[in-house]
Protein backbone atom coordinates (compact mmCIF):
# COMPACT_ATOMS: atom_id res chain seq x y z
CA UNK A 1 0.00 0.00 0.00
CA UNK A 2 0.94 3.63 -0.23
CA UNK A 3 2.29 5.38 2.21
CA UNK A 4 -0.35 5.65 4.63
CA UNK A 5 -0.45 9.73 5.35
CA UNK A 6 -0.61 9.86 1.25
CA UNK A 7 -2.72 7.29 -0.14
CA UNK A 8 -6.69 8.40 0.76
CA UNK A 9 -5.12 12.06 -0.06
CA UNK A 10 -4.17 11.01 -3.44
CA UNK A 11 -7.51 9.13 -3.88
CA UNK A 12 -9.58 12.04 -2.78
CA UNK A 13 -7.60 14.81 -5.05
CA UNK A 14 -8.12 12.09 -7.81
CA UNK A 15 -12.07 12.24 -7.78
CA UNK A 16 -11.97 15.68 -6.98
CA UNK A 17 -10.06 16.81 -9.97
CA UNK A 18 -11.99 14.30 -12.49
CA UNK A 19 -15.16 15.82 -11.23
CA UNK A 20 -14.10 19.56 -11.65
CA UNK A 21 -12.08 18.71 -14.53
CA UNK A 22 -12.87 15.53 -16.09
CA UNK A 23 -11.05 14.81 -19.94
CA UNK A 24 -10.38 18.43 -21.63
CA UNK A 25 -10.86 17.67 -25.46
CA UNK A 26 -8.20 20.52 -26.07
CA UNK A 27 -5.43 18.76 -24.13
CA UNK A 28 -5.82 15.45 -25.46
CA UNK A 29 -6.06 16.74 -29.15
CA UNK A 30 -2.35 17.99 -28.33
CA UNK A 31 -1.36 15.21 -26.77
CA UNK A 32 -1.94 11.61 -26.25
CA UNK A 33 -4.12 10.39 -23.85
CA UNK A 34 -2.93 7.48 -22.01
CA UNK A 35 -5.57 5.12 -22.63
CA UNK A 36 -4.83 5.44 -25.99
CA UNK A 37 -0.72 4.83 -25.58
CA UNK A 38 -1.68 1.14 -23.76
CA UNK A 39 -3.83 0.40 -27.04
CA UNK A 40 -1.07 1.20 -29.11
CA UNK A 41 1.05 -0.94 -27.02
CA UNK A 42 -1.35 -3.68 -26.86
CA UNK A 43 -2.19 -3.49 -30.58
CA UNK A 44 1.44 -4.04 -31.29
CA UNK A 45 1.27 -6.88 -28.95
CA UNK A 46 -1.57 -8.74 -30.99
CA UNK A 47 0.03 -7.95 -34.42
CA UNK A 48 3.50 -10.10 -33.51
CA UNK A 49 2.37 -12.80 -31.01
CA UNK A 50 -1.19 -13.46 -32.51
CA UNK A 51 -0.25 -15.20 -35.31
CA UNK A 52 -3.60 -17.00 -37.11
CA UNK A 53 -1.24 -20.13 -38.44
CA UNK A 54 -0.72 -20.93 -34.94
CA UNK A 55 -2.51 -23.18 -32.69
CA UNK A 56 -4.69 -22.82 -29.71
CA UNK A 57 -2.17 -23.79 -26.86
CA UNK A 58 0.61 -21.46 -28.35
CA UNK A 59 -1.62 -18.44 -28.66
CA UNK A 60 -2.95 -18.45 -25.37
CA UNK A 61 0.54 -19.11 -24.28
CA UNK A 62 1.59 -16.09 -26.10
CA UNK A 63 -1.52 -14.37 -24.53
CA UNK A 64 -0.78 -14.62 -21.26
CA UNK A 65 2.88 -13.39 -21.87
CA UNK A 66 1.25 -9.93 -23.74
CA UNK A 67 -0.46 -9.44 -20.64
CA UNK A 68 2.79 -9.91 -18.65
CA UNK A 69 4.42 -7.71 -20.75
CA UNK A 70 1.19 -5.15 -19.77
CA UNK A 71 1.48 -5.44 -16.61
CA UNK A 72 5.10 -5.45 -15.99
CA UNK A 73 5.33 -1.98 -18.58
CA UNK A 74 1.97 -0.20 -16.44
CA UNK A 75 3.52 -1.04 -13.09
CA UNK A 76 6.86 -0.04 -14.06
CA UNK A 77 5.71 3.61 -15.23
CA UNK A 78 3.45 4.00 -12.15
CA UNK A 79 6.16 2.93 -9.44
CA UNK A 80 8.79 5.23 -11.20
CA UNK A 81 6.33 7.83 -11.24
CA UNK A 82 5.30 7.69 -7.85
CA UNK A 83 8.74 7.34 -6.43
CA UNK A 84 9.54 10.50 -8.22
CA UNK A 85 6.54 12.04 -6.58
CA UNK A 86 5.51 11.08 -3.20
CA UNK A 87 6.76 12.32 0.28
CA UNK A 88 5.40 15.87 0.04
CA UNK A 89 1.65 17.39 -0.63
CA UNK A 90 2.51 19.12 -3.90
CA UNK A 91 3.93 15.54 -4.93
CA UNK A 92 0.13 14.15 -3.43
CA UNK A 93 -1.04 16.45 -5.68
CA UNK A 94 0.56 15.72 -9.16
CA UNK A 95 -0.31 12.19 -8.24
CA UNK A 96 -3.84 12.54 -7.54
CA UNK A 97 -3.99 15.09 -10.78
CA UNK A 98 -2.49 12.18 -12.78
CA UNK A 99 -4.48 9.29 -11.33
CA UNK A 100 -7.48 11.92 -12.30
CA UNK A 101 -6.98 11.29 -15.70
CA UNK A 102 -7.92 7.27 -15.67
CA UNK A 103 -11.20 7.77 -13.55
CA UNK A 104 -14.68 8.72 -15.61
CA UNK A 105 -16.68 10.15 -13.70
CA UNK A 106 -17.46 13.47 -15.02
CA UNK A 107 -17.20 11.84 -18.99
CA UNK A 108 -18.99 9.22 -17.97
CA UNK A 109 -21.88 11.26 -16.90
CA UNK A 110 -21.96 13.91 -20.07
CA UNK A 111 -21.60 10.78 -22.26
CA UNK A 112 -24.79 9.01 -20.86
CA UNK A 113 -26.77 12.72 -20.62
CA UNK A 114 -26.12 13.28 -24.49
CA UNK A 115 -27.90 10.66 -24.73
CA UNK A 116 -30.68 11.59 -22.49
CA UNK A 117 -30.57 15.17 -24.19
CA UNK A 118 -30.35 13.93 -27.83
CA UNK A 119 -34.00 12.29 -27.68
CA UNK A 120 -35.45 16.26 -27.37
CA UNK A 121 -32.79 18.25 -29.85
CA UNK A 122 -32.56 15.68 -32.37
CA UNK A 123 -35.43 12.71 -32.03
CA UNK A 124 -34.55 8.64 -31.80
CA UNK A 125 -31.93 8.92 -34.83
CA UNK A 126 -29.73 11.93 -32.23
CA UNK A 127 -30.34 9.31 -29.22
CA UNK A 128 -29.10 6.44 -31.71
CA UNK A 129 -26.04 8.30 -33.11
CA UNK A 130 -25.20 9.56 -29.14
CA UNK A 131 -25.36 6.02 -27.63
CA UNK A 132 -23.09 4.29 -29.81
CA UNK A 133 -20.40 6.29 -28.03
CA UNK A 134 -21.01 4.27 -24.71
CA UNK A 135 -22.15 0.54 -26.10
CA UNK A 136 -21.31 -1.90 -28.96
CA UNK A 137 -24.59 -3.01 -29.48
CA UNK A 138 -26.83 -2.18 -33.38
CA UNK A 139 -28.32 1.05 -32.57
CA UNK A 140 -30.59 0.59 -35.68
CA UNK A 141 -31.93 -1.96 -33.76
CA UNK A 142 -32.98 0.13 -30.97
CA UNK A 143 -36.45 1.84 -30.26
CA UNK A 144 -37.19 4.64 -27.57
CA UNK A 145 -37.23 2.09 -24.73
CA UNK A 146 -33.59 0.45 -25.88
CA UNK A 147 -31.95 3.53 -26.76
CA UNK A 148 -33.00 4.50 -23.25
CA UNK A 149 -32.12 1.42 -21.73
CA UNK A 150 -28.86 0.72 -23.45
CA UNK A 151 -27.70 4.19 -21.86
CA UNK A 152 -28.75 3.12 -18.36
CA UNK A 153 -27.02 -0.12 -18.26
CA UNK A 154 -23.78 1.35 -19.76
CA UNK A 155 -23.96 4.14 -17.26
CA UNK A 156 -24.19 1.37 -14.35
CA UNK A 157 -21.77 -1.06 -16.11
CA UNK A 158 -18.82 1.59 -17.03
CA UNK A 159 -19.01 3.23 -12.96
CA UNK A 160 -17.73 -0.30 -11.88
CA UNK A 161 -15.44 -0.65 -14.11
CA UNK A 162 -14.61 3.06 -15.07
CA UNK A 163 -15.20 4.94 -11.55
CA UNK A 164 -15.01 2.45 -9.07
CA UNK A 165 -12.45 -0.02 -9.91
CA UNK A 166 -9.95 2.56 -10.65
CA UNK A 167 -10.31 3.92 -8.03
CA UNK A 168 -9.80 0.67 -5.50
CA UNK A 169 -7.46 -0.31 -7.32
CA UNK A 170 -5.67 3.50 -6.64
CA UNK A 171 -6.40 3.12 -3.16
CA UNK A 172 -4.83 -0.19 -2.64
CA UNK A 173 -2.01 -0.05 -4.76
CA UNK A 174 -1.29 3.28 -5.54
CA UNK A 175 -0.79 4.67 -9.29
CA UNK A 176 1.07 1.23 -10.50
CA UNK A 177 -2.21 -0.39 -9.21
CA UNK A 178 -4.25 1.64 -11.22
CA UNK A 179 -2.44 1.85 -14.51
CA UNK A 180 -2.39 -2.10 -13.92
CA UNK A 181 -5.73 -1.88 -14.20
CA UNK A 182 -6.52 0.28 -16.83
CA UNK A 183 -4.29 -1.63 -19.14
CA UNK A 184 -6.25 -5.04 -18.27
CA UNK A 185 -8.78 -3.26 -18.27
CA UNK A 186 -8.44 -1.91 -22.00
CA UNK A 187 -6.87 -5.51 -23.32
CA UNK A 188 -10.11 -6.74 -22.07
CA UNK A 189 -12.22 -4.14 -24.26
CA UNK A 190 -9.59 -4.59 -27.22
CA UNK A 191 -8.77 -8.64 -27.40
CA UNK A 192 -11.37 -10.46 -25.16
CA UNK A 193 -13.30 -11.22 -27.48
CA UNK A 194 -15.08 -15.25 -27.73
CA UNK A 195 -14.35 -14.98 -31.68
CA UNK A 196 -11.91 -16.81 -33.92
CA UNK A 197 -8.59 -14.80 -33.52
CA UNK A 198 -9.14 -13.61 -29.66
CA UNK A 199 -10.68 -16.60 -27.90
CA UNK A 200 -7.42 -17.83 -27.05
CA UNK A 201 -4.90 -15.07 -27.04
CA UNK A 202 -7.20 -12.89 -25.32
CA UNK A 203 -8.19 -15.54 -22.49
CA UNK A 204 -5.60 -14.48 -20.32
CA UNK A 205 -6.75 -10.97 -19.99
CA UNK A 206 -10.28 -11.39 -20.18
CA UNK A 207 -9.96 -13.87 -17.30
CA UNK A 208 -7.24 -11.35 -15.17
CA UNK A 209 -9.52 -8.99 -15.93
CA UNK A 210 -12.79 -10.30 -14.45
CA UNK A 211 -10.83 -11.37 -11.10
CA UNK A 212 -9.13 -7.59 -10.60
CA UNK A 213 -13.14 -6.55 -11.56
CA UNK A 214 -14.71 -9.53 -8.91
CA UNK A 215 -14.40 -6.65 -5.29
CA UNK A 216 -15.11 -3.43 -7.24
CA UNK A 217 -18.15 -4.84 -9.17
CA UNK A 218 -19.90 -5.93 -5.78
CA UNK A 219 -18.63 -2.49 -4.22
CA UNK A 220 -20.55 -0.75 -6.96
CA UNK A 221 -23.46 -2.52 -6.73
CA UNK A 222 -23.79 -1.59 -3.21
CA UNK A 223 -22.78 1.83 -3.71
CA UNK A 224 -25.78 2.27 -6.57
CA UNK A 225 -28.42 0.78 -4.70
CA UNK A 226 -27.69 3.18 -1.73
CA UNK A 227 -28.00 6.16 -4.20
CA UNK A 228 -31.70 4.55 -4.75
CA UNK A 229 -33.92 7.21 -3.03
CA UNK A 230 -32.22 9.75 -4.92
CA UNK A 231 -34.40 8.54 -8.23
CA UNK A 232 -37.38 7.55 -5.81
CA UNK A 233 -36.46 4.01 -5.22
CA UNK A 234 -35.54 1.79 -2.50
CA UNK A 235 -32.13 0.88 -0.82
CA UNK A 236 -33.70 -2.74 -0.03
CA UNK A 237 -35.52 -3.17 -3.03
CA UNK A 238 -32.29 -2.50 -4.97
CA UNK A 239 -30.25 -4.63 -2.29
CA UNK A 240 -32.76 -7.33 -2.78
CA UNK A 241 -32.75 -7.04 -6.55
CA UNK A 242 -28.53 -7.46 -6.87
CA UNK A 243 -28.26 -9.97 -4.82
CA UNK A 244 -31.11 -12.06 -6.59
CA UNK A 245 -30.51 -11.21 -10.33
CA UNK A 246 -26.87 -10.56 -10.80
CA UNK A 247 -25.71 -14.37 -10.84
CA UNK A 248 -27.91 -14.37 -14.12
CA UNK A 249 -25.79 -12.27 -15.91
CA UNK A 250 -23.11 -13.51 -18.53
CA UNK A 251 -20.80 -11.41 -17.11
CA UNK A 252 -19.70 -12.37 -13.67
CA UNK A 253 -19.42 -9.03 -12.87
CA UNK A 254 -21.49 -6.84 -14.77
CA UNK A 255 -24.43 -8.21 -13.15
CA UNK A 256 -23.55 -5.92 -10.04
CA UNK A 257 -23.92 -2.67 -10.35
CA UNK A 258 -26.71 -3.45 -13.71
CA UNK A 259 -29.26 -5.11 -11.69
CA UNK A 260 -28.50 -2.66 -8.70
CA UNK A 261 -29.66 -0.28 -10.79
CA UNK A 262 -32.37 -2.46 -11.93
CA UNK A 263 -33.63 -2.58 -8.57
CA UNK A 264 -33.04 1.63 -7.80
CA UNK A 265 -35.12 2.60 -10.58
CA UNK A 266 -37.67 -0.06 -11.09
CA UNK A 267 -37.02 -1.08 -14.09
CA UNK A 268 -36.23 -4.27 -16.08
CA UNK A 269 -32.70 -4.09 -17.70
CA UNK A 270 -30.61 -6.58 -19.94
CA UNK A 271 -32.61 -9.03 -21.75
CA UNK A 272 -31.99 -9.96 -24.95
CA UNK A 273 -29.93 -7.83 -27.45
CA UNK A 274 -28.24 -7.34 -30.65
CA UNK A 275 -24.08 -7.12 -30.69
CA UNK A 276 -22.78 -7.32 -34.47
CA UNK A 277 -25.92 -8.61 -36.06
CA UNK A 278 -25.89 -11.42 -34.00
CA UNK A 279 -29.00 -11.75 -31.13
CA UNK A 280 -27.78 -12.91 -27.86
CA UNK A 281 -30.57 -14.24 -25.61
CA UNK A 282 -29.46 -12.49 -22.09
CA UNK A 283 -32.24 -12.73 -19.17
CA UNK A 284 -33.61 -9.24 -17.66
CA UNK A 285 -32.57 -8.60 -14.44
CA UNK A 286 -35.71 -7.17 -12.46
CA UNK A 287 -37.96 -8.82 -14.72
CA UNK A 288 -41.32 -8.25 -13.17
CA UNK A 289 -40.73 -4.56 -13.14
CA UNK A 290 -41.31 -1.95 -15.95
CA UNK A 291 -39.62 -2.72 -19.59
CA UNK A 292 -40.02 0.73 -21.22
CA UNK A 293 -37.69 3.02 -20.28
CA UNK A 294 -37.96 6.28 -20.77
CA UNK A 295 -35.31 9.34 -21.28
CA UNK A 296 -36.82 10.69 -18.61
CA UNK A 297 -35.12 7.18 -16.49
CA UNK A 298 -32.12 7.78 -18.16
CA UNK A 299 -31.85 10.84 -16.06
CA UNK A 300 -33.22 9.08 -12.97
CA UNK A 301 -30.14 7.06 -13.65
CA UNK A 302 -27.58 9.90 -13.98
CA UNK A 303 -29.02 11.14 -10.05
CA UNK A 304 -28.32 7.41 -9.14
CA UNK A 305 -24.52 7.18 -10.59
CA UNK A 306 -23.84 10.88 -9.16
CA UNK A 307 -25.52 9.59 -5.67
CA UNK A 308 -23.07 6.52 -6.16
CA UNK A 309 -19.65 8.99 -6.93
CA UNK A 310 -20.37 10.77 -3.89
CA UNK A 311 -20.80 8.03 -1.99
CA UNK A 312 -17.63 6.74 -3.03
CA UNK A 313 -15.82 9.68 -2.12
CA UNK A 314 -17.70 9.90 1.39
CA UNK A 315 -16.49 6.15 2.15
CA UNK A 316 -12.55 6.95 1.38
CA UNK A 317 -12.66 9.86 3.10
CA UNK A 318 -14.28 8.43 6.84
CA UNK A 319 -11.34 5.48 6.23
CA UNK A 320 -8.77 8.43 6.30
CA UNK A 321 -8.59 8.82 10.22
CA UNK A 322 -8.10 5.14 10.21
CA UNK A 323 -5.04 5.06 8.79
Amino acid sequence: MLIADHALLIVLIALAADALIGDPDWLWRRLPHPVVLIGAQIDWLDRHLNRDAWPAARRKAAGIVALLALIVTAGAIGAVLQWLLLGSLIGSLLLGVLASVLIAQRSLYQHVARVRDAFASGGLEGARSAVTMIVGRDPAQLDQAGVSRAAIESSAENFSDGIVAPVFWLALLGLPGLLIYKAVNTADSMIGHRNARYESFGWASARFDDLLNLAPARLSGVLLALAAPLAGGSVSRALQVMRRDAPKHRSPNAGWPESAMAGALDLALAGPRVYGGQRVEDPFLNAEARREATPDDIGRALKVMLGGCGLQAILYAAAWPLL
